[in-house]
């Protein structure tokens, strides 16, 4: 079997418009949410977001080609440039047909659909952009980096809420391990910070309505969680067969070596009551990874402050662990960064990455009163130094969607 390592990592948050700016972050325990300024949100119950800021797309992107793209697009291209030049690659010496991108959104362009039907609704369908469908639709941001760089080979998206980024990632590494591909560039991207959507969300009670202490809103895990905080932003990661990332000397993360995934098949909403789908997903990729379940040192969970998942996610770890639960570390990125959507499990893949190559783990922000069921470690007090040889990534999407990523430091 073909070895898949992490060469490249790129991201774009409400930490910062790069990878290191996102990684000090999270080891500072700074959160990013604070209150929505992409559009006025005083007529809403959730007033807070994980909005990106200081983005101005000229500085990596063609401004004529830029406006051609949705936000969504935009962040994902923007997060890729840095994956690419972190990896050291340059496509125009590779083959076009051996490399791939597959890079998934759960919303994909939801901008410039509301924008185009407003036009329509106002001043009828002759009105409406010949550029809608191409700017609307979420495969496009693979479409649009492989259109940048030459890539001819396996190029697609994965839809599947918010594990969208996290099914890219395990997606690429089968086909890099089947022989289909050398490279891949793979993640997620989301740009749903709009009037339409974050009421949608809201009218759901999904959403914090902690509007004034929005850098204490995202709290996964704690009793006091009212809901998830809304984020946008991209998260890219490079994977690359092994040997051949070993004999260009590329630097190597981590190496990605389980993949699990499931679907509950229960509610379009809610998880599975005893987390089935999650434990499920958590098994496969451990048993693909061929490690036992007490090798497993840390879990970046999907943690979304909302009552049902983070009660959910504990309950498969404490089932599939069983005493071996009680030793590992836990943490959640959204309590800094709010959840990206389609987005969130690339990024947080990244993050894990980090980790693995640190060998640090940040905190879980705003865990301050752990719930009942909550006793596990979750890291409340601060940045951790540890051993970390292998890591869990895991991602849950509304429609049952249930995504674990491992990871293995690569020595």
């Amino acid at each position: 079997m073909r070895r898949v390592a992490v060469t490249g990592l790129g991201a774009i948050t409400a930490l910062g418009t790069d990878v290191p700016s996102l990684w000090q972050g999270l080891l500072e325990g700074r959160s990013g949410i604070a209150r929505i300024t992409h559009f006025d949100p005083t007529p809403l119950t959730a007033q807070i977001a994980g909005e990106v800021k200081n983005f101005d797309v000229t500085q990596r992107l063609d401004p004529k080609a830029s406006r051609r793209m949705d936000l969504f697009t935009q962040y994902a291209l923007w997060a890729t440039v840095e994956a690419v030049k972190d990896a050291g690659l340059d496509f125009t010496r590779e083959d076009a047909k051996r490399c791939g991108t597959i890079i998934g959104s759960g919303m994909g362009g939801l901008q410039t659909w509301e924008t185009e039907f407003a036009k329509f609704m106002t001043k009828g369908p002759t009105r409406v952009s010949p550029l809608l469908i191409p700017m609307m639709i979420p495969d496009m941001a693979a479409g649009q980096v492989a259109i940048l760089y030459g890539i001819r080979g396996p190029n697609f998206a994965t839809v599947s809420a918010c594990a969208s980024g996290a099914h890219a990632i395990g997606e690429s590494m089968r086909l890099i391990r089947q022989g289909d591909a050398d490279v891949i560039i793979c993640g997620g991207s989301e740009a749903a910070i709009t009037l339409f959507c974050v009421g949608a969300f809201a009218n759901m009670q999904a959403l914090s309505r902690r509007n004034d202490a929005p850098g204490k809103a995202s709290r996964p895990f704690d009793r006091d969680r009212d809901g998830f905080v809304i984020a946008e932003g991209a998260g890219i990661v490079i994977l690359e067969e092994l040997e051949r990332a070993r004999a260009r000397g590329a630097r190597i993360y981590c190496e990605l070596v389980g993949y699990g995934a499931t679907g509950d098949g229960y509610h379009i909403t809610a998880p599975a009551p005893g987390g089935e789908g999650a434990y499920e997903a958590m098994r496969m990729s451990v048993a693909e990874a061929g490690i036992g379940l007490s090798d497993v040192d840390y879990i970046n969970a999907h943690g979304t402050s909302t009552d049902l998942n983070d009660l959910t996610e504990t309950l498969a770890i404490k089932r599939l662990f069983g005493d071996h639960a009680t030793k590992l570390v836990i943490n959640s990125t959204k309590s800094m960064i709010g959840h990206a959507l389609g987005a969130a499990g690339a990024i947080e893949f990244a993050v894990a990455a980090l980790s693995l190559y640190y060998q640090k783990v940040h905190r879980t922000l705003n865990l301050e009163h752990p719930d009942t069921e909550m006793t596990l470690d979750y890291v409340p007090e601060g940045t951790r130094d540890m051993t970390v040889s292998y890591a869990l990534s895991n991602s849950f999407g509304f429609g049952g969607h249930n995504c674990c990523l491992v990871a293995k430091k690569y020595a």
